[in-house]
């Protein structure tokens, strides 16, 4: 794996990290019983190291995202039984929501990653079909998703989480444009997105610094989120990530209206084919 992408796959450790603590406080949103393993010590440092560097700030949002998700999954699968997460990292939603019976869950990684997550995971069973693809995220992993028995011609669910800023403003488009290529009438697509303001603020200019230290600089944003899917044409519901985090009392301001302009936000997106 070269130095990118495991700077890249790092964050995935960091994000278990995240899991592991939110999944021991008192009052947490969600539970990952298996975030801990997953994180292991690299993960844990990286937290030590992010906290250190930037506070807490940026832990929330993915805290926030994670239950977000959660919720948005479980909605999309009461009907589309079919769903692909992207750069899957060292996500355990296979293992650990309730999903509808008869659902597949398709894992797009690197090949590493797939490797190592297998390693700390073996014994363990999954609550849904889970199919682990190991594939470069960076070429065309359409034909190797296919091998593996997706189904084109049967709505999917996708989950796009915590990928979007590692990539410029090119490949961010070849990814809509492969999940579009791919995606039935009834399809789901999960996404979130930095805004282009929050990307260039100030205040997140110590997260910046510390993912381009860590090989992981933060490249797209974007505060028309919606447009992604759009341009495709799919329906779009945007929501800025401060509305459920406040609702979840994760949140460090208040939320701020949409139609306010030039604001610092972070967005979800759920889109519809």
């Amino acid at each position: 794996m070269h130095q990118g992408a495991q700077a890249v796959a790092n964050t995935g450790l960091l994000v278990a990290a995240i899991r592991a603590d939110e999944s021991r406080r008192p009052d947490r949103l969600f539970t990952d019983p298996f975030a801990e393993r997953l994180a292991g010590e690299t993960g844990r440092r990286l937290l030590a190291e992010a906290v250190a560097a930037a506070g807490d700030r940026p832990t929330r949002q993915i805290v926030v995202r994670t239950r977000f998700w959660d919720e948005a999954l479980l909605r999309a699968t009461q009907s589309v039984r079919q769903v692909v997460i992207l750069a899957a990292g060292m996500d355990a939603r296979a293992f650990r929501l309730s999903w509808p019976g008869g659902t597949t869950v398709y894992e797009l990684d690197q090949p590493e990653v797939i490797a190592a997550k297998a390693a700390v995971l073996d014994g363990e069973q999954p609550l849904c079909t889970r199919v682990a693809v190991g594939v470069d995220l960076t070429g065309d992993w359409t034909d190797a998703l296919q091998a593996n028995g997706f189904d084109h011609r049967q709505p999917t669910v996708w989950l796009i989480e915590g990928l979007l800023q590692y990539l410029d403003e090119s490949a961010v488009g070849t990814v809509f444009e492969r999940v579009d290529a791919l995606s039935a009438p009834g399809s789901v697509l999960l996404y979130d997105v930095v805004g282009k303001t929050l990307l260039d603020a100030q205040l997140l200019a110590a997260v910046r610094q510390s993912m381009a230290r860590n090989g992981a600089p933060w490249l797209f944003g974007t505060d028309e989120p919606g447009e992604l899917a759009q341009r495709h044409g799919w329906s779009a519901v945007v929501t800025d990530v401060a509305v459920p985090g406040n609702e979840w009392g994760r949140w460090f301001a208040p939320a701020v209206p949409m139609d306010v302009p030039d604001v610092a936000r972070g967005y979800f997106v759920e889109a519809t084919k």
